[in-house]
């Protein structure tokens, strides 16, 4: 190592140059779609939906506000002409609005209109408005109910770009601004992903920034020498600078949780660093020259720190057991940068801290006393503390599994939403007041001969919309039968009662035949080109994914139930659907993908003690955490989602480092002829120190997660922290235990 050192580091400075020439061309990436289950039959059915008719996410919402009410001349005229306006933006196909509606009109010549506000004539506003709020197609999809919000809806083109987000979004707010409008909210599939991508870029940046701060500020209260604290900082900057470099020439893009990456590379270089350096200094208090320290250093904490880190990307790989894509592209990265990361931190760190003395890499004084005391203290209490141990463990298991039976998948699109955001804001404020965000379809087959357009076709349509306006979190539901009521509230006067399906055939027929002179609806949009298949689209409140399946589930048994099956066949369909059916992948997927990561792990365990007994010791005490986790989502309330449910793989891959650190340290020790209690005492003193600064480092790495302003972020860096107490806890009290239970304390032979 000392004889390539200066090349060495040399390659790793032009690694890093490279790195940052290469930063320009990283991505980010924010899509619904990416959130579907790959392979799941009701994608399919969905992508062959979305072929006859068109997506469900394909539209932006603008909401303007006066709160003194909205039927008021000014305001009427300017919103009217920004509707018109809207209808030059980039990417947008159509738009609607109440300034532009009109009911149809029969006259005894032809069939004209007349429009559902007369913005030229006050003293019509009033009659407009209680005829509007009375009418199920306009309050809550294109007026709120106090008629103090008026929404134009634009139908934009469907799965846009970053960049035609970007100029989608730009363009209507400038619009905006031009119009001077002081209160306006909007939503939409472009107004997210420009929104998010946006708060992934903060979060990386925010979270590599601080936990790099944080780090160092621990190493230079741990070292106390500019050189010490240097090589460290270095060993993990290269790391993560590296990582990213890799990222942006692999062309992976970043997610929505991309911003743990930092993180999880500053804490996992961290702790490398720590426990080499912390051995090469060691050996050298041992008077070992500087060759023979470097030497040794790497052989002892090189291959146990290549364990762990081969543990830890295990744990990470095991997500690639998810049916969804950012989980399934977290794990191949984060194991990826786990390696990156181990590389450099063996190369960079042991040549460069081979120039120096242990004086010039660490101040001895007082504070090691202090780590010598606390650590024979945690090792005494393991060697008297037996009992306390036992039934300490027992309590917590049970506890954790009554927490863990208290486990949902209710999660809501709120709590992933940034907080204190303007679209967190203008989320809260559609779902407030108006319909909402999520869509729900209702895909209709038609049976046999009969066509979407057949009057007994039409009329189950109806009976599920009927049943539907039964929901009060339901809302903004339309069908090809709007047109249907349409024309029969036409020849009643336009009556707002009389906005209801045909009550006989005969009525269907005669309206059937002005059904195609009728412009206001696009029939494209609700009945398939060769007439077989019809869609019922409609938006539902946030309320909770578990609440919405329990919802799909009472509506698929009254279709079963009351919807002739030889006529029609209905399946429920649409982005909320395959979003929330992550919740059942998500359980499952986390069982398979942490029974994959013990498997593995095992199997690396046995390779390197060669011993079943080594094995479970090695096993056992890395549950516990995993427990803890699970007990932690019950009793705090955290739904499990997509990317709560990394923090299992997290844990795990970190957790099970610090066992094989202090195993590989016993394991040495009793090669040397120590026996087992001297070999658990020399392990606690030697090793035990690494195990408790690199624990700590996690513990407020991870913390720094909780001034994110992404909640899940949040909601993570506090699980991960907790947890990865719990497990240095059981590697300093469960582990030398289990070695006492299963190897006789007055044993002098290694008997592996």
């Amino acid at each position: 190592m000392i004889k390539y050192r200066i090349y060495i580091i040399a390659c790793f400075v032009l690694l890093a140059i490279g790195s940052v020439f290469s930063l320009k061309n990283l991505q980010f990436s924010f899509s619904f779609e990416d959130f579907f289950p790959e392979g799941d039959e009701d994608l399919a059915f969905f992508q062959e939906f979305v072929e006859d008719f068109e997506g469900d996410n394909n539209f932006m919402l603008v909401a303007l506000v006066r709160e003194e009410g909205v039927f008021d001349s000014t305001f009427l005229s300017k919103a009217h002409d920004f509707s018109l306006a809207t209808r030059s933006l980039p990417h947008v196909l159509g738009v609607q609005s109440l300034t532009q509606f009109s009911y149809p009109l029969k006259t005894p010549f032809t069939i004209t209109s007349i429009p559902a506000i007369h913005i030229d004539q006050p003293d019509r506003y009033a009659a407009d408005r209680e005829r509007i709020l009375q009418d199920e197609r306009f309050v809550h999809n294109l007026i709120n109910e106090d008629a103090t919000a008026l929404v134009i809806y634009l139908k934009t083109e469907s799965a846009m770009s970053l960049e035609q987000a970007k100029e989608h979004i730009t363009g209507l707010e400038a619009l905006v601004e031009t119009y001077g409008f002081l209160d306006v909210h909007l939503m939409g599939m472009a107004y997210f992903q420009r929104e998010l991508i946006n708060m992934q870029k903060r979060e990386v940046t925010f979270s590599a920034i601080m936990s790099s701060l944080l780090v160092c500020f621990i190493l230079m209260f741990i070292y106390r020498r500019f050189w010490g604290v240097f090589i460290a900082i270095t060993s993990v900057g290269l790391g993560l600078l590296m990582f990213m470099g890799f990222l942006a020439v692999t062309g992976r893009e970043l997610n929505a949780l991309s911003a743990l990456y930092p993180v999880l590379m500053i804490i996992v270089g961290t702790s490398d660093v720590i426990h080499i350096l912390s051995k090469y200094t060691d050996e050298l208090k041992k008077g070992l020259s500087q060759k023979e320290a470097v030497k040794l250093a790497v052989q002892e904490i090189g291959l146990a720190t290549f364990l762990t880190s081969a543990t830890t990307a295990v744990g990470f790989a095991t997500l690639l057991t998810s049916k969804v894509g950012p989980i399934k592209d977290f794990g191949i990265n984060a194991a990826s940068g786990v390696m990156i990361a181990y590389v450099t931190v063996l190369l960079f760190a042991s040549a460069s801290m081979s120039f120096f003395q242990v004086d010039q890499l660490m101040k001895q004084g007082k504070k090691h006393d202090f780590w010598d005391k606390l650590l024979d203290k945690s090792y005494q209490f393991s060697l008297k503390g037996t009992p306390f141990i036992i039934g300490g463990t027992l309590v917590m298991v049970l506890i954790s599994a009554w927490g863990i039976s208290r486990i949902t998948t209710n999660y809501d699109i709120i709590s992933n939403m940034p907080r204190g955001s303007q679209i967190s804001e203008d989320f809260t404020y559609f779902e407030r007041e108006l319909a909402g965000f999520r869509p729900v379809d209702f895909a209709i087959s038609t049976q046999g001969d009969y066509k979407a357009t057949d009057y007994k076709v039409l009329k189950e349509i109806n009976k599920i919309e009927n049943y539907l306006h039964q929901f009060p979190y339901v809302r903004a539901t339309t069908s090809i039968t709007a047109i249907y009521k349409t024309l029969n509230q036409m020849h009643s006067n336009n009556r707002v009662d009389a906005y209801q399906f045909p009550a006989t055939e005969t009525k269907y027929k005669k309206y059937h035949r002005l059904a195609e002179k009728i412009p206001m609806l696009n029939p494209t949009i609700l009945v398939s080109k060769q007439g077989d298949k019809a869609r019922i689209t409609s938006r539902i409140l946030d309320i909770g994914a578990d609440t919405i399946k329990a919802f799909g589930d009472r509506a698929d048994i009254w279709i079963s139930q009351n919807i002739d099956p030889s006529i029609i066949k209905v399946k429920r369909t649409g982005t909320g659907l395959l979003i929330d059916k992550n919740a059942s992948y998500i359980r499952k997927s986390l069982l398979q993908g942490l029974a994959l990561a013990v498997l593995i792990v095992g199997f690396i365990m046995a390779l390197l003690f060669q011993s079943w007994k080594m094995l479970l010791i090695s096993l056992v005490p890395n549950f516990v955490p995993l427990l803890f986790a699970g007990s932690l989502l019950g009793f705090l309330g955290i739904e499990l989602d997509a990317g709560v449910s990394i923090v299992f793989a997290v844990v795990f891959g970190i957790a099970v480092d610090d066992s094989i650190h202090f195993l590989s340290k016993y394991k040495i020790t009793r090669y040397k002829g120590a026996g087992v209690e001297e070999a658990i005492q020399i392990t606690f003193k030697e090793t035990g120190k690494a195990i408790v600064l690199t624990s700590l480092i996690l513990f407020f790495c991870f913390l720094v997660m909780l001034f994110s302003h992404h909640p899940p972020s949040v909601t993570i860096g506090l699980l991960i922290s907790l947890t990865l107490v719990s497990a240095v806890v059981a590697d300093l009290t469960l582990l030398p235990l289990l070695i006492r239970w299963f190897y006789a304390p007055s044993d002098d032979k290694y008997q592996g």
